[in-house]
């Protein structure tokens, strides 16, 4: 049966990995970039090369208003849409005293605001199909906090929300909805902080080192499968044993 996905910031780290993953399940997959339009060719000649069809679109998820047009359009190009991974976002390391009100409705915007777009344009198309599987990645921050980013955790804690609502809401329709929450992963996002504090970090992950964006891939992965069906409204923590549930 012919499958297609759809995985927001999929040009670089955890959602260039999933991209690839989710082709090798056997989806189409298309994918949202902001501005990296070289790496988000080469993932698209990585998935035609695993005999999928890929679709890379330039999408600034601030622009709120283009993000019903674009699932609709991509769910037209491939075929329907059975799977949405939210992965975009952005980290703002900034003391909460300086913390504006443009920076925390930017941060709500992007991190919060438009996966629930995303969810609500998807899920139409999902239900024609009897089949959804929709993965919100959150992170390990929505769990513990943030002293430099309360507003990032802010948004990512509201995605578990997000996440179990509408995990309620689509289980009759066939339609799962799980949140994943990483933890330090080797992306550009953390690279400088990486840079900068990697040993004294890694000292306090039990299994000695970060992650690899296919190591939280292949979770996601798992849960967009047929076999996750029985998996719905679930926080999935992907963190090396730094936050022990």
């Amino acid at each position: 049966m012919k499958r297609v996905a759809l995985v927001t910031g999929g040009s670089r780290g955890i959602g260039a990995a999933t991209v690839l993953r989710l082709a090798q399940m056997g989806y189409d997959v298309a994918f949202t970039y902001r501005a990296h339009a070289a790496e988000a060719n080469a993932i698209a000649r990585a998935v035609e090369e695993l005999g999928h069809q890929a679709l890379p679109v330039q999408l600034d998820l601030e622009d709120l208003s283009r993000i019903k047009p674009t699932v609709d359009e991509i769910a037209e190009k491939l075929g329907g849409l059975n799977a949405l991974v939210n992965n975009a976002g952005y980290v703002q390391r900034i003391p909460p005293e300086e913390l504006s009100l443009a920076d925390w409705e930017r941060m709500l915007r992007v991190s919060l605001t438009a996966p629930f777009l995303f969810i609500q344009a998807a899920v139409p198309h999902m239900k024609r199909a009897g089949f959804g599987r929709i993965v919100n990645v959150s992170s390990l921050r929505a769990l513990t906090g943030s002293p430099h980013g309360v507003h990032y955790a802010a948004a990512k804690a509201g995605l578990l929300g997000l996440t179990k609502s509408y995990a309620s809401v689509l289980a009759p329709f066939g339609i799962t909805v799980n949140a994943v929450c990483p933890g330090f992963v080797n992306t550009d996002v953390n690279r400088e902080q990486l840079r900068e504090r990697g040993p004294e970090l890694v000292r306090q992950i039990p299994v000695g080192r970060v992650a690899e964006p296919t190591e939280v891939a292949a979770l996601i992965g798992f849960l967009c499968a047929e076999e996750a069906g029985y998996i719905t409204g679930a926080t999935f923590s992907i963190n090396g044993g730094l936050r022990m549930d």
